[in-house]
């Protein structure tokens, strides 16, 4: 997602970087000479400042290792602005923090300050020494207690400055070295209970429950930055926005805002559309780690709100944006939170039958169809030989599938038999389409040498339920110089037309349109592609699209779900678009974010990792059933009320 040019953007303030290594007052300190950065201020007077800020050495010898150690130290300033009086307030002491300490954010609450930082456990550092604790001081002079807080890799935690409902609340960044992660809210009932090592066993086990739903796409990266403040509105929350996460040459840093619930601050109030800063200063490109923003702090100066943030990892820096504006711009943002479909608890419906050598390797990318008041799934099949037939699933409540020990659909033809042993070849991702009283199947054929083509074959529906497998002749009807897949017929003519959607050359849907289906069977007549819907660059579909199964027709046109390969971190992600009902070539809305992404272990790891990719859906009482294929070794389901899909389109 790309700067919106309209929101309203942060200043930046003259005076920076307001604290930095280049400056002579920090040249002289070894222990702050090589950054000073992610400042977290507390404001106690009109003009009496505390920042504390993370401090890196230049390279010594620690603790047998050849580092550069961070600390987190403390200045004071009479206007925010001017820093002085810098000194080293917590340090290296236990195994857990032995090789650094870094980013602070401080509350002060019940008379006591409560500085949250990232302990490092070791080094190299690693996901599981990487973890949150909490330092205690009376005066920011002294440290009174210190506390592992996460056994888990955290970072970025901030206690909110007052209680909520009677508890004390937290902000915190799980799984930031194990990604993606997520920004939670933790509650506790005494101040104790925040290095319970029993509260965050509990806590952790059911993470997803705490957490406040800021992700778009789970190849970004959000972190918290600033402790929240208080406005009439509801909480503000500022934090750390990174686009194209896993790409390091390509992640894009941006800080973001959210006013979340006053009572519940995991329900989202308001959203910045995008970023609020991106890198741009010379102070913010060149340093430690260039092109870095970082918002670690804020706080409201008359009608303004101040972000205090960290440039390129070496610098403290200040912008400032009118307060009234930023929450007026936030509110017009109708976006809340991306919808995802609600996958099966007992997913994976259909897995792999040893017993069975035909669907002994893997089962996956289902066509379904609903006839009457059953579900019939007709779901790729893959034997250790390599060799892909389909089978079928059928089911009363869409989710307990029945199935049978035998493939119902087989290659037959030179084009689908394996032309070397131990190739790909057969059979492949089915998508079936009902045309008065028959089905037609369109599939992609594969010898395992020439390249891929779309098949089609066809069944009465009678003999389909009554399982009397006469199935029609196959034909190609794509050409055999190029790789064509992914194809299915529209369920009824468009403007008397026939409408067949199919990939071509393997990177953008085509679109055709048939005046007759028997057009397919004369010699040398192939898909084209009169039309075309394309990748978006840099985006979750930017490597290429491909449909998921035949289009839905609903009351604002054709919805179609479909498959896209992100040109960032090739994973296989699915959204969907409405097509107009009398042009299917024209998008009337596509998707911005996707609506199912690959999240459980047995999607991300099989026989092709990081996948999700639907064959077929259905709509039975307003609720849309999805069937994909996990990672390319079992059957899923994931559903949605229609009418909350459809409202998505604004």
């Amino acid at each position: 997602m790309k700067q919106d040019q309209q929101q309203i953007q942060f200043k930046r303030h003259p005076k920076n970087p307001l604290f930095s290594p280049l400056s002579n007052k920090l040249t002289n300190q070894e222990w702050q000479a090589k950054a000073a950065f992610n400042p977290s201020l507390i404001k106690e007077t009109a003009d009496s400042y505390h920042m504390l800020y993370r401090a890196v050495s230049l390279e010594k010898e620690h603790a047998g290792q050849w580092m550069n150690l961070s600390s987190i130290a403390y200045a004071e300033s009479r206007n925010g602005l001017d820093f002085e009086h810098s000194r080293q307030l917590i340090v290296p002491e236990y195994d857990w923090e032995k090789f650094g300490c870094e980013d602070p954010r401080v509350t002060f609450i019940n008379g006591q300050y409560y500085i949250f930082y990232t302990a490092l456990a070791d080094y190299p550092h690693s996901a599981d020494g990487i973890r949150v604790a909490v330092a205690i001081s009376d005066d920011l002079r002294t440290i009174k207690e210190k506390h592992l807080v996460t056994h888990f890799n955290a970072k970025a935690m901030a206690l909110f400055p007052e209680k909520i409902n009677g508890q004390y609340v937290a902000v915190l960044t799980p799984n930031t070295d194990q990604p993606p992660s997520m920004i939670a809210v933790a509650r506790f009932d005494e101040l104790e209970d925040i290095w319970s090592p029993g509260y965050w066993e509990k806590w952790y086990q059911c993470v997803g429950r705490h957490q406040i739903n800021l992700e778009r796409i789970d190849s970004d990266q959000i972190e918290v930055g600033a402790v929240p403040i208080k406005t009439k509105d509801g909480w503000l929350l500022i934090y750390a926005h990174i686009q194209n996460y896993p790409t390091e040459n390509k992640r894009i840093f941006g800080i973001e805002a959210a006013l979340v619930d006053l009572a519940d601050p995991r329900t989202i109030i308001a959203r910045t559309k995008g970023p609020l800063l991106t890198p741009a200063a010379d102070y913010e490109g060149d340093g430690m780690v260039p092109n870095v923003i970082f918002p670690s702090s804020a706080l409201i100066e008359n009608d303004k709100l101040r972000l205090y943030y960290g440039a390129a990892d070496t610098h403290c820096a200040a912008a400032d944006i009118s307060l009234a504006e930023l929450i007026k711009d936030m509110k017009a943002n109708p976006f809340k939170e991306t919808y995802h479909l609600v996958k099966y608890r007992r997913n994976p419906i259909l897995s792999p039958r040893s017993e069975n050598f035909w669907e002994a390797n893997s089962v996956f990318n289902p066509a379904a169809v609903h006839v009457g008041d059953k579900y019939y799934l007709v779901y790729r099949a893959q034997s250790p030989d390599n060799t892909s037939t389909l089978g079928l699933a059928e089911s009363d409540d869409g989710f307990n599938f029945k199935r049978y020990h035998e493939p119902i659909y087989v290659p037959r033809k030179a084009f689908e038999q394996k032309a070397e042993p131990g190739r790909l070849s057969g059979c492949e991702d089915p998508r079936i389409t009902r045309m008065g009283d028959e089905f037609l199947m369109f599939y992609t054929a594969y010898d395992g040498i020439n390249p891929p083509r779309v098949a089609l074959s066809s069944i009465a529906v009678s003999d389909f339920v009554n399982h009397n497998w006469q199935w029609s002749e196959p034909i190609v009807i794509s050409s055999p110089e190029i790789d064509n897949k992914n194809s299915c017929l529209f369920p009824e003519k468009v403007r008397g037309r026939y409408v067949i959607l199919h990939r071509m050359a393997g990177k953008e849907i085509a679109i055709d349109y048939l005046d007759d289906l028997s057009q397919l069977q004369n010699e040398g007549v192939w898909l084209e592609k009169e039309q075309s819907i394309s990748p978006i660059t840099e985006h979750w579909d930017g490597l290429k699209i491909g449909i998921a199964g035949p289009p839905l027709l609903v009351d604002q046109g054709w919805l179609l779900l479909y498959h896209g390969v992100s040109d960032i971190d090739h994973h296989y992600r699915v959204g969907f678009m409405l097509l107009d009902r009398d042009e299917p070539g024209k998008v009337l809305y596509r998707s911005p974010y996707p609506i199912l992404r690959p999240t459980e272990p047995f999607e991300r790891i099989g026989d092709v990792d990081n996948v999700v990719f639907p064959c077929g859906a259905v709509i039975v009482d307003g609720t849309l059933f999805v069937y994909y294929g996990g990672a390319d070794k079992v059957v899923c389901v994931a559903t949605a009320d229609l009418s909350e899909l459809l409202a998505q389109i604004k």
